[in-house]
């Protein structure tokens, strides 16, 4: 496939290729909008431009290019396939994040994306934290850590580690110069930058960030309508500005609270994903709550919470299949977020729920109407909730079923979806660093005895998985995937008896939760890695015994592939 000098090539969604060679000419454009157009050999022209649109989980292979990469809204993995040449570039934009080894090129960063780092930097590598902010920049742990400037860090941008937790970070700037450094238990992570001029000069502490996921979407959709002091309005009408009629639930009354921020985005649905994580809009049917509560199907997202009894509860919580589901007729929607001067219990479609709280991710929005005053600092649940975050199964589950129990008042609830029958075989197997899957030679009760090949210096314990909140039911706050729970684990070789403890240790392997309050007991996700070292560096066959001491049900679903993106041992 080629794109001439002037010429333009579009992969519409749904498109479908199969490695199939790309050549791009210097003043050529190829668009990619689908996943399943794969590409191999590919020659990218300088001049030319290749720009990838709402394609998320896409995998660039042996992609060479001297032209520029434009991502919109984009979620691709290069890893070492990614070939820039001289003259290249790359630009991340709308919230599109791009994993990358060894970067030669310069990267600009814009509209909230993130760009993660591993391996070298090479020459003519650069980062640009570019158009507005909440910009993320993952550095490499491996690096040189005077290889690469940072240029243009304006506040609101994150920088950190690549695979880390930063513990600590401060910033020196002298007149728009400086760097950067960051604190991963005892190492010092030290990088040049440029900042914009709205960045304090001096040296900074600044607070490290030491969550391990993104900021949830909690927004209304389109034709939402706000309660305001002239009757209801459409969300998509309110402006800076406006008032809204807000519920002060300690004292029963209603007040009065100004719009201070109106914030719009798109989201395009991954359908790879859970339900509650993929972006499905949740729909409450009219009357789900009660009578005339709503008042209309109301559309938001997973994460939006809905009011009740002095609480905010997320409706993802809440999600019966019949009269609150995920509404999968929608594949991409608008949404908004209404932000009045204190976080607040507002009105929409006639259900108490939450106007918008800026935890920190009021950078992934576009801004309409006048002009809002700028933040210096996010809000917090704890410190800055119109009412009490509430996740707890003590209250939600009760109001979960007494929701679900009013399915006969609803005209158009859906039927009740089937239960899965729950599987119990955890399919528990380990692969080894060679690549050999083995089975249990021997298991009585609890304990699974695997025989290892000469030298195994690592295996992944793999099984089933699934999550509490799929098994259990919404209602429970516990979206990890849980595999089994290992307790004791042996290596048995001619030298002897040996425990192997790593699983247990607080800096666990890849693969394994964090301490559950279960003394001598960790639980994998499915793929867990387990070091062996020296244990077994040489020698003959070895015996690896494994204490299971909880494991499954799991659903159906969750089949021995689902768990294990990756069994590489590196």
């Amino acid at each position: 496939m080629e794109a001439a000098a002037g010429g333009t090539v579009v992969f519409q969604p749904g498109s479908t290729t199969n490695n199939i060679p790309l050549t791009v000419d210097s003043g050529g454009t190829v668009n990619i909008e689908s996943t399943t157009a794969t590409f191999s050999n590919s020659h990218i022209n300088s001049g030319s431009i290749v720009e990838l649109t709402n394609v998320s989980g896409y995998y660039l292979q042996n992609f060479g290019f001297s032209g520029q990469l434009i991502l919109n809204n984009s979620n691709i993995s290069a890893a070492s396939s990614l070939n820039p040449q001289n003259g290249s570039s790359i630009t991340l934009n709308n919230g599109s994040s791009l994993s990358v080894s060894n970067l030669n090129t310069p990267v600009t960063v814009n509209g909230g994306s993130t760009l993660s780092l591993s391996g070298n930097y090479n020459g003519g590598a650069s980062v640009t934290a570019g158009s507005g902010s909440g910009n993320t920049i993952l550095l490499s742990p491996d690096a040189a850590q005077t290889n690469l400037t940072i240029a243009g860090l304006t506040n609101g941008d994150q920088i950190g580690i690549a695979g880390q937790k930063v513990t600590a970070a401060t910033y020196v700037n002298d007149a728009g110069n400086g760097h950067v450094t960051l604190t991963v238990g005892d190492k010092t992570y030290t990088f040049p930058a440029t900042f914009d001029p709205d960045v304090k000069s001096g040296t900074t502490t600044v607070t490290a960030d030491t969550t391990s996921g993104g900021n949830a979407i909690i927004c209304f959709l389109a034709g939402s309508m706000i309660r305001t002091p002239d009757g209801d309005v459409a969300v998509e009408n309110i402006q800076i500005g406006d008032q809204v009629i807000a519920f002060d639930w300690k004292n029963n009354r209603n007040i009065l609270r100004s719009v201070v921020w109106v914030g719009t985005a798109r989201a395009v649905v991954r359908p790879h994903l859970a339900d509650d994580e993929a972006g499905w809009p949740v729909r409450v049917l009219k009357d789900a709550v009660a009578d005339g509560v709503p008042y209309k199907d109301m559309l938001i997202t997973a994460e939006h919470c809905l009011f009740f009894d002095g609480k905010f509860v997320p409706v993802r919580m809440l999600v019966n299949g019949r009269s609150i589901f995920y509404d999968k007729s929608i594949l991409s929607y608008d949404y908004y977020h209404v932000e009045t001067e204190l976080h607040s219990v507002i009105t929409a479609d006639g259900m108490l729920t939450e106007s918008y709280l800026d935890t920190g991710n009021r950078s992934s929005f576009r801004q309409d109407g006048k002009v809002a005053s700028l933040r210096s600092a996010a809000r917090s649940w704890q410190d800055d909730a119109g009412a009490p975050l509430c996740v707890d199964r003590s209250f939600v589950q009760p109001l979960f079923h007494v929701l679900e129990h009013r399915e006969k008042s609803i005209a158009q609830a859906l039927p009740a979806p089937e239960k899965a029958a729950l599987v119990h075989d955890a399919d528990l197997r380990l692969v080894t660093d060679k690549g050999a899957t083995l089975r249990p030679v021997r298991r009585r009760d609890e304990h699974y005895s695997f025989m290892l090949p000469s030298g195994t210096q690592a295996v992944r314990i793999l099984s089933r998985a699934s999550r509490p909140a799929d098994v259990i039911g919404p209602f429970v706050d516990d979206r990890r995937q849980m595999g089994v729970a290992v307790g004791d684990v042996t290596l048995i070789t001619a030298k002897g008896q040996q425990a192997v403890t790593t699983h247990l240790q607080e800096d666990k392997p890849e693969g394994w939760h964090a301490d559950m309050g279960w003394a001598g007991v960790a639980w994998t996700n499915g793929n867990a890695l387990l070091p062996l070292g020296a244990l077994h560096a040489e020698g003959n066959m070895a015996i690896l015994s494994l204490s299971i001491r909880a494991a499954g049900p799991y659903l159906p679903a969750a089949d021995t592939t689902q768990a294990v993106r990756s069994i590489s041992i590196a």
